[in-house]
């Protein structure tokens, strides 16, 4: 193949169809990021009567269960695509698993009791997470073998975090609706967590029946260098799977320098998630409230996420990338003004926070298949899963230390566990640790991306050359 012919390939535009179908994933994984960490600690702490540190060991074991996973499930899926050319075996999986598993996360009684209801919610989610992983790894390999354009990337990205906004908004606001519908909060948690993990399995197995193949055949028309490089035989052995992702560690400076910065801004948001909830209750004063903070911080991003895609084209992913990130560290640090002054302001600096999300979420997804297609001109192509396993099990570390963030401040400042139907006064220093983990913990984490995000020096003439 003629080095000529490649930038004309390289920058085929996919169909309005291949975009679409690979969006609707999002439905799920929008689901799957947004209500766990929205609610799972609040319903351990104020319906089990779980203690504060206690819930959030909860999160963070099964998201460690997640991290130890992700790199299997990427180098699997990997001998999967080598062998039959379609990721999907493991995403339908996962797709018809996950409802049932997330349903039971959130069927706990409070009348068992702190430790049995602790024990039964983390065996459940454990279970969601495996189911979860089984999608997702193979779902955020497939943009690498979609399109190699670099701008193309952007724009496949750029929807996906259109839909995957809008599913946030859905389960972020209606999750919490739907838990005040029950005649009581145990129905009420019952009933979320069924109709979300309905709808969160019918969004990946969408995904799963239409996404695999488009990649498949959008590899085979618009890949330039496929057939100027040797697959690579997938790793076999647990061991040897492991050491395939180190591998591509050592090897690929640039995705060192994304996924530090992406582990660390998603510990950031992450933390925000986790106390939001609190915020809405001990700040805000009203437990409802939740659903405003939530429509403040996301709903902006249906708007923004275009407009990030076209300052992506016309200055490079990555200086867009790090002015959202410097948006979204100015919007945080404002919000420690709550602590002395609470009150409605806040929406607004929640919502400037939200325009830099935006950005936050599509940009280093679309800079990630650039990483790989680097990696995959001097090492060889077929270690999509490898890298994608990675970074899940990265951006897992990250939420779940986030939730564990808060936790700990909760369990540092004094946080008064409860029970469901029962109330209690917090002190002034719990106050003021909730604040402090949704306003100066993430801006500080966010800015420490921006130094691990100058280490990153992938261009666009290295991508499209």
């Amino acid at each position: 193949m003629s080095t000529a012919a490649r930038p004309e390939r390289a920058s085929a535009r996919l169909s309005a169809r291949t975009v679409a179908l690979y969006a609707i994933g999002s439905l799920g994984t929008g689901g799957y990021a947004t209500l766990p960490g929205l609610v799972l600690t609040y319903f351990l702490t104020d319906n089990l009567g779980v203690a504060a540190l206690a819930a959030g060991l909860i999160v963070t074991a099964a998201k460690i269960w997640d991290v130890i996973i992700d790199p299997l499930i990427g180098a699997a899926s990997d001998r999967q695509y080598a062998r039959t050319g379609s990721r999907r075996g493991f995403m339908v999986v996962g797709a018809l698993t996950l409802p049932v598993f997330f349903a039971l996360t959130f069927a706990v009684p409070p009348s068992w009791g702190p430790t049995a209801g602790a024990i039964c919610v983390l065996l459940a989610f454990l279970a969601t997470a495996t189911s979860f992983s089984l999608f997702q790894v193979p779902y955020v390999a497939l943009p690498a073998e979609l399109t190699s354009g670099y701008d193309e990337r952007t724009r496949l990205l750029g929807w996906r975090v259109v839909v995957l906004t809008a599913a946030i908004l859905l389960f972020g606001a209606g999750g919490p609706e739907l838990r005040r519908a029950g005649s009581d909060p145990v129905a009420g948690y019952l009933l979320m967590g069924v109709v979300a993990g309905v709808t969160i399995g019918v969004g990946m197995l969408i995904a799963s029946r239409t996404a695999d193949a488009a990649a498949h055949r959008t590899a085979a028309a618009h890949r330039p260098d496929e057939v100027d490089r040797p697959a690579l035989t997938a790793p076999a052995g647990v061991g040897e799977q492991y050491a395939a992702g180190v591998r591509t560690l050592r090897r690929s400076q640039p995705f060192r320098a994304l996924l530090g910065t992406f582990l660390l801004q998603a510990l950031a948001t992450g933390t925000m998630l986790a106390a939001a909830q609190y915020v809405a209750t001990w700040v805000l004063r009203s437990e409802d409230a939740v659903t405003l903070v939530f429509l403040a911080l996301v709903g902006p991003a249906l708007i923004a996420t275009p407009v990030w895609t076209i300052v992506a084209r016309r200055i490079g992913k990555e200086r867009a990338f790090a002015i959202a990130s410097i948006l979204f560290t100015a919007a945080a640090a404002t919000l420690v003004l709550a602590a002395w002054m609470p009150g409605t302001w806040m929406y607004g600096a929640i919502g400037f926070a939200g325009v830099a999300y935006a950005g936050l979420q599509s940009l280093p997804m679309a800079m990630l298949p650039d990483v790989i297609s680097h990696d995959e001109r001097i090492s060889g192509r077929g270690q999509a899963g490898t890298f994608t396993g990675v970074w899940t099990a990265g951006e897992t570390v990250g939420f779940a230390l986030g939730a564990t963030a808060v936790s700990l401040t909760l369990a540092a400042t004094g946080y008064v566990s409860t029970v469901a139907g029962t109330t209690a006064q917090q002190p002034d220093a719990a106050i003021t640790g909730i604040v402090l983990s949704f306003s100066i913990l993430p801006a500080l984490l966010m800015a420490a991306s921006l130094l691990t995000l100058r280490r990153y020096r992938l261009r666009r003439a290295d991508i499209d050359a």
